[in-house]
């Protein structure tokens, strides 16, 4: 043990200073006060980036750490998001034998009091007018919180964060088999498991993309051992937690024709078991209203709502300067029809034949479907995040180092973003892109001495 700390007396000096930010963070910190929470998240993703670069042999230490930094949130509430009101809200109306997904909260607050009434004023007015977008596994995982945590708003929180960070010690486990299957670096999901940004979003802030992410990355590990009924499984509980992986369907073509020779018929049975599979996680709260609503609650993301944008901002200025006016409506319907067909193309003709390929493809879909989105919060990007951690590129994690910058906009009174930090955000980001592009496809054209 003595041996331990003189060979690594800076990483544990830093791990400490680290315990120290994470605690500010978590029990000191109003989103309202940028220059403290830009200056503690900067600090957090350079000792982190520090932490990778000088223990990366050891893993015991960094997975520790990571434990570490997450329990430090435990008994905190979220400071950056109202979001788990309403997660406590779908919960709660579950535990009451209602359907979450057939009212509004602002339409049945009056039959409500006590606790009810603390989740309906802590979810803002947004949550409040608009049906429920979390898919059913995910509304689980909310009245799994709500049960266990009774009548304490605190209890059920801690649940929540409980089951994201057990979550995380599963990406970590079949991240860590999976770049060892693909034979890269195991050290390489440190990326994305002692990254700030996952540990505030996620364990901080109580997005469930963590969990998702839990099943996708167990469900491609599964794929690369060829155990491709299961991995359908967990791709379907994936889905049923965040509907994100539903765009991945189709970048399987190639990767199934080229594994097992244009099997059009297993390939079918993935589709259909993943396909079942969020159909039954559906049935409970199956109806007519619940397809509508929750339709249009989907929708409501690309027509409505604006935040952190880059290629829909350049396009929202040019409808001001043609047209005179918020072209927001038109173009949130055909932004997601040029994003589906960027994924089919990366679908049918990039040649998706290897686990890393596939997962470098995914990784460029999801790129292009933020980059054309109406709005990108800053724990979408866990997502592309774990991708890249199974590629070449590195570029994520210069974003997720930059996307605090958006949190700008709730320093103000009337929420305003400022466009030069979003400048600033997507040019790094759009630079770096191209440059390990480039970088890469003269890498794979470059002959061998």
């Amino acid at each position: 043990m003595k041996e331990f700390f003189k060979n690594h007396r800076f990483s544990i000096l830093i791990a400490l200073t680290g315990i120290a930010f994470y605690f500010s963070f978590a029990y000191n910190l109003d989103r309202t006060d940028f220059i403290k929470l830009i200056g503690l998240y900067g600090g957090l993703f350079f000792m982190s980036f520090r932490l990778n670069q000088l223990e990366k042999t050891n893993f015991w230490f960094l997975a520790g750490l990571a434990i570490l930094y997450r329990l430090i949130y435990l008994f905190a509430l979220p400071n950056l998001s109202q979001d788990f009101y309403r997660f406590l809200w779908d919960g709660k109306l579950i535990l009451e034998g209602m359907n979450p997904y057939l009212y509004k909260p602002s339409e049945i607050i009056t039959n409500f009091q006590g606790i009810y009434t603390e989740l309906y004023e802590g979810m803002g007015n947004l949550s409040q007018g608009n049906y429920t977008s979390y898919p059913p596994v995910n509304q689980l995982f909310f009245a799994v919180s709500a049960l266990l945590g009774g009548k304490s708003i605190l209890g059920s929180v801690i649940t929540m964060r409980v089951l994201i960070i057990i979550a995380d010690i599963g990406t970590l486990f079949f991240g860590r088999k999976l770049l060892q299957s693909l034979g890269l670096p195991k050290h390489q999901i440190f990326w994305y498991i002692l990254n700030p940004f996952i540990i505030i979003e996620l364990t901080g802030n109580l997005h469930f993309e963590g969990v998702m992410l839990f099943f996708l990355i167990w469900s491609l590990y599964l794929l690369q051992k060829g155990k491709w009924l299961f991995s359908a499984f967990l791709l379907g509980i994936s889905v049923s937690v965040k509907l994100i992986p539903l765009m991945f369907l189709p970048l399987l073509w190639n990767y199934f024709r080229k594994n097992d020779n244009l099997n059009i018929q297993k390939l079918g049975l993935y589709y259909a078991a993943a396909g079942l599979t969020i159909l039954l996680t559906f049935l409970p709260f199956l109806s007519s209203e619940l397809i509508s609503n929750f339709s249009a609650s989907i929708g409501l993301w690309f027509q409505k709502f604006e935040f952190n944008a880059s290629i829909y901002y350049l396009v929202r200025w040019i409808g001001f300067e043609l047209k005179g006016y918020n072209i927001i409506a038109t173009a949130g319907k055909i932004l997601p029809v040029l994003t589906l067909l960027i994924i089919l193309g990366l679908a049918f003709f990039r040649r998706n034949y290897s686990t890393q390929k596939l997962i470098t493809t995914m990784l460029f879909g999801l790129t292009a479907y933020f980059f054309l989105s109406t709005t990108v919060h800053p724990w979408y990007l866990a997502t592309p995040l774990l991708l890249s951690v199974f590629t070449k590129y590195r570029f994520m994690i210069l974003w997720t180092g930059l996307i605090f910058l958006s949190y700008f906009t709730y320093s103000n009174p009337g929420f305003e973003e400022n466009y030069w930090l979003l400048a600033v955000e997507y040019l790094a980001v759009f630079g770096y892109l191209i440059y390990e592009i480039l970088k890469n496809e003269f890498q794979t054209k470059k002959p061998a001495i």
